[in-house]
């Protein structure tokens, strides 16, 4: 019995550390070929080497996109704990949680490579299987089942093409699986943030919102909140939304759209845990179709921006030089779309060639200017006069912290202070200092009973 047990958990580890390349292949680097080759390799570096600096740029471009009031960013960041939709007795259960098993290796336990590595067996056997028709539709076989959630909690490698079970058998272990996590695959902190990315429309001609969904900030959002999953669960979510990407490319035979993928896994990868449907108060098919948001563009989801590789590329190398016709430019995807990002600050530790402040300052005071003639050019709407009335409030007192990505304080700034900080800063302080002394001078030449008045 020992001697069983040691080999499985020598064939776990084996194929542990061999599958762990399927799905930790974008969570590091290349080390076996050149930098060059992974344009992604400064953000990874950036990730590891410096978490805060990552964290801080990621979600000041997240409240770009998406409004998150301040209780909102704080769960989002990891300030706060999670705000959530719960049952109205306290005491009431989603069906998978009633439902659940003794813990094991795998069902129920806390996401780990080894238990994606077990999962990852449905998975591939899964996605040779894509003609099944109601595929995660059409429940397994009970007993079945039963035998190879067994398998998979004592770590045991299977043969699955040999006939003994089914596809439908494995597609309901994987949502069983994905049910029983602890916290939702998609985490808690995140949920406020995908219903907000749900809301992102268009805008029309004269800048008023629409109800047609804006997929490129959508996606731009997805992939910057994705940036900020924990490894395992953003290698787990990449390899299951591949899945459900070819599955519903095959739906003229298998008959599962992303839509109807979505209804199916939506309550177990993004509805919080201990919940029913009467919780979530009208925010199913949201979430419905976020999933499937998620499902139809899966393939461009775990891409960094392409301002964030560059902010990170900077932040090692020093180099000012930018790619052309990337999202560095402040105009965004579209043409005449909404602003895009821009680093809100010029990285300060690299390790290559030093460039001075003065070029850093320059190339920021260029492409604010740039970010002011976009709105001037914007047509006359709601929005272009909310975007002026901005650049016109008051500046912040010098004195006040200027970093850029403080997490407590940041959303306090207007982007119209940033704005006159960084291109007006020191003209309009001059000024106003010399506005103040010369209201002063005029004021004490006649005569000062104001000032009288004051001190009284």
């Amino acid at each position: 019995m020992k001697m069983a047990a040691d080999n499985n958990n020598h064939n776990l580890d084996k194929r542990s550390a061999s599958k762990s390349n399927v799905f930790n292949i974008h969570e590091r680097t290349l080390s076996s070929q050149p930098v060059i080759f992974n344009p992604d390799f400064f953000v990874e570096r950036l990730r590891h080497e410096h978490p805060q600096e990552f964290t801080d740029l990621v979600l000041s471009n997240i409240t770009r996109l998406i409004d998150l009031p301040g209780d909102e960013f704080s769960q989002l960041s990891g300030e706060a704990e999670p705000r959530l939709p719960s049952s109205a007795g306290g005491f009431l259960r989603s069906l998978n949680f009633l439902k659940r098993k003794e813990k094991g290796l795998v069902f129920g336990a806390p996401l780990t490579e080894e238990g994606i590595a077990q999962i990852y067996q449905l998975i591939e056997y899964l996605s040779k299987n894509l003609h099944v028709e109601g595929l995660f539709r059409v429940p397994g076989h009970s007993l079945r089942q039963a035998a190879l959630r067994e398998m998979l909690n004592t770590g045991a490698e299977i043969d699955l093409e040999t006939g003994d079970f089914h596809p439908n058998d494995a597609a309901t272990l994987l949502k069983a699986f994905l049910g029983e996590l602890p916290e939702p695959l998609l985490t808690h902190r995140h949920y406020l943030a995908h219903l907000k990315i749900g809301e992102l429309t268009r805008f029309d001609e004269q800048g008023n919102k629409t109800t047609t969904p804006d997929k490129e900030r959508q996606i731009e959002a997805f992939q910057l909140l994705f940036m900020l999953l924990p490894p395992a669960n953003r290698s787990l979510l990449k390899l299951l939304l591949d899945l459900l990407y070819h599955t519903a490319r095959n739906q003229h035979v298998n008959k599962m759209s992303a839509i109807n993928l979505a209804t199916m896994f939506a309550p177990h990868i993004i509805w919080p845990k201990n919940v029913t449907a009467s919780d979530l108060q009208g925010n199913i098919e949201k979430l419905n179709k976020g999933v499937a948001s998620l499902i139809r563009y899966s393939q461009k989801l775990f891409k960094a921006p392409v301002y964030v590789k560059e902010y990170a590329r900077l932040f090692f190398t020093g180099s000012t030089a930018l790619k052309p016709n990337d999202d560095m430019t402040l105009c965004s995807g579209a043409k005449n779309g909404p602003l895009a990002a821009v680093p809100l600050s010029t990285p300060t530790k690299r390790s290559g060639p030093e460039v001075s402040d003065t070029e850093h300052q320059n190339y920021t005071q260029s492409a604010l200017r740039e970010l002011y003639q976009q709105v001037n050019k914007m047509p006359e709407s709601a929005k272009k006069k909310k975007l002026i009335k901005q650049f016109e409030k008051p500046l912040q007192s010098p004195s006040e912290s200027r970093a850029p990505f403080c997490r407590r304080h940041w959303r306090s700034r207007s982007l119209g202070e940033k704005i006159k900080r960084k291109v007006l800063g020191s003209q309009i302080l001059t000024d106003k200092e010399n506005g103040h002394l010369k209201s002063r001078h005029s004021s004490t030449s006649e005569g000062s009973p104001r000032a009288i008045n004051e001190t009284d």
